[in-house]
């Protein structure tokens, strides 16, 4: 079965990727009853045993990268060596929490690529166990472990010192945080997100036969045309960088996207670097049709990743107004705001395209009072519909609902702008189970702006009115708005 796509599965008509991860998933549950079965109750972890009283409290610590997709081949390849050795590890209990921990958004980024934790007696048993570790899962793709120290150039083994059991220690701020014990005994904090990955009192044991990865050659963009000076974001399939583009003149603001190799694999096969490209491909398309999308500058791969040139857009995001003011805004100026969004969408799928990641956040307001539309990394054409990576639950379409017709992807950005409407007019967003209706949240709303928000939101597929349409009817109950009487 092919997990390059996600083509309907004929006899079932489920996406095959779908099917996929439920046969991984009980796989996968099925090594976990076999190799791990301490399994804490709340936990996102299991285990191979129980820890017992003459384990230490910390030490070199392995980490083994996977992905979704060979999780499965990593575990049955190492559990059996690790159990008869008798060292005590742990995996997530789910392929889902698996999943999550690639992301590095519930778990922290820190975390990313920790599939599987060895907990070593001693130190030359964790030198022993990452020769073998590294021979079993060699060659095999997986996410770079952030932080800690990778074994070899091209191992997916990694390690680090740190606590093997739960201690903390207390800040003077009052903050609890992880903690490991000096030689004396004190208390003092295990910095995980330390690219050092070991106290200044341990010798590492492991030099000689680990390497760093090389840093980036003077010569490459990243240290010759773009100096990043500030991280927006860092999670598994990539970051975003604030830099300086060089090669203008004079030299320019610009964003830098990263798209990381195995980066938060899904079951389709796909990562963050062709996240990327997808997204390139996207923003020149919408470009080239006279969408105000951010304007593309360059793109190169350096380490296996992808990086992306954009524009840097200047401006708040209309969510941080709306943060701004509490989400109170006047009648008129939601309409207007609506109005501009909807021309927005509409040209976006005039261009064939639709972007799927509709909401405030994702639209800035630029100084001279004009929204612009950014992050089309889940963006698709119309032609060829695409089931999204991942969704925001408010600006999405109750389940089910855009997928009860073939090719209703137009139907998430419809609805999504019916709820980012409906957040500008109520100042809430609406509930997925059935919106409240406006006239019950706000007087004054134009009749007409009511109606057509409540088809957004409700009305099936085929029914809902195109974006061109909002925008001509919200700009009728403007006009309404503002040539009557105020009471």
């Amino acid at each position: 079965m092919s997990i390059t796509t996600m083509k309907a599965d004929s006899a079932s008509g489920v996406p095959a990727g779908i099917n996929y991860s439920h046969q991984l998933s009980r796989a996968w549950q099925g090594l976990c009853d076999r190799y791990l079965p301490v399994a804490p109750a709340s936990s996102a972890w299991r285990y191979s045993r129980a820890p017992n009283p003459g384990d230490p409290e910390q030490g070199w610590k392995l980490h083994v990268s996977a992905t979704l997709l060979n999780a499965n081949t990593v575990l049955e390849r190492v559990a059996p060596f690790l159990a008869g050795c008798g060292v005590r590890f742990k995996a997530p209990a789910s392929l889902q929490e698996l999943g999550r921990i690639n992301s590095g958004l519930r778990h922290g980024y820190s975390q990313v690529g920790k599939v599987i934790t060895v907990y070593p007696g001693t130190t030359e048993e964790a030198v022993a166990l990452a020769h073998n570790l590294h021979e079993l899962t060699r060659s095999m793709p997986a996410p770079i472990i952030p932080f800690d120290l990778r074994f070899r150039p091209d191992s997916n083994v990694y390690y680090r010192y740190g606590a093997f059991k739960r201690l903390e220690m207390e800040t003077p701020d009052g903050l609890r945080i992880p903690a490991i014990r000096d030689p004396q005994g004190n208390l003092v904090p295990d910095l995980r997100e330390s690219a050092v990955a070991r106290p200044a009192w341990v010798e590492n044991p492991f030099i000689g036969q680990s390497q760093q990865q090389n840093a980036p050659s003077s010569e490459s963009p990243l240290s010759a045309t773009y100096r990043v000076f500030r991280a927006l974001t860092q999670r598994g399939k990539g970051g975003v960088y604030q830099a300086v583009d060089l090669s203008a003149q004079p030299p320019r603001l610009c964003l830098l996207k990263e798209g990381r190799r195995h980066g938060e694999l899904s079951w389709d096969g796909r990562d963050g670097y062709w996240r990327i490209q997808q997204e390139e491909w996207a923003l020149e398309h919408l470009q080239a049709s006279g969408v105000a999308v951010p304007r593309v500058y360059a793109s190169f791969d350096l380490d296996d990743n992808r990086y992306l040139v954009i524009e840097f857009i200047e401006g708040e995001s209309l969510q941080a107004l709306l943060n701004r003011r509490r989400r109170r805004m006047s009648i008129s100026s939601a309409l207007r705001y609506g109005i501009e969004i909807a021309s927005i969408i509409s040209c976006i799928h005039s261009a064939g395209w639709v972007w799927r990641d509709c909401k405030p956040s994702n639209l800035m307001l630029t100084a001279n009072g004009r929204l612009r539309p950014v992050d089309f990394e889940g963006a698709c054409p119309i032609d060829q519909p695409d089931p999204p990576a991942w969704v925001t639950p408010a600006f999405t379409p109750p389940k089910g609902r855009a997928e009860s017709e073939a090719g209703s992807t137009v139907d998430d950005d419809l609805y999504a702008l019916g709820a980012v409407i409906y957040l500008l007019l109520a100042g809430r967003l609406p509930e997925g189970s059935g919106p409240t209706p406006l006239e019950r949240l706000r007087r004054r709303v134009p009749a007409t702006a009511r109606e057509v928000v409540t088809e957004l939101l409700t009305a099936p597929p085929r029914q809902k009115p195109g974006a061109r349409t909002v925008a001509r009817r919200l700009k009728a109950a403007l006009s309404l708005l503002e040539t009557s009487p105020k009471k």
